[in-house]
């Protein structure tokens, strides 16, 4: 339970970068939508992977180059998820982006917590 809130804490961070770096390049420099949600997320991911490496999750001891590297494989699927939504609830079925953008960080924090504990986290207690 810690954990999760823990992860939620740092979440909610990386979830504020995402946010707002989303809309200063979508309203303020009028990047589209996608493209503007692609950049945001690779920087909250890298705010993420530090937080979350230092304060949610033991490290596998691994180096923290390869530990980066399987980190960013995981956000890999987590951007596909991100933008796979955006694009239906924005193209599709025509909801404003930042409410179809509450929606996919959501989906893409279970996904997160998910897959980081199974492949980063040291099983060791």
């Amino acid at each position: 339970m810690l954990q999760f809130l823990k992860f939620s804490i740092v979440g909610t961070i990386a979830a504020l970068i995402d946010v707002g770096v989303l809309v200063i390049l979508k309203e303020l420099m009028h990047f589209d939508v996608l493209i503007a949600s692609e950049i945001s997320f690779c920087a909250s991911v890298v705010v993420n992977y530090l937080l979350s490496m230092a304060f949610v999750f033991k490290s596998k001891n691994e180096s923290k180059v390869k530990e980066f590297v399987a980190f960013f494989i995981l956000s890999v699927g987590g951007l596909g998820l991100n933008q796979l939504i955006l694009w239906l609830g924005v193209h599709f079925v025509a909801i404003h982006y930042l409410a179809v953008k509450v929606f996919a960080m959501i989906t893409v924090s279970l996904y997160n917590f998910v897959t980081r504990k199974i492949f980063l986290e040291s099983k060791e207690k």
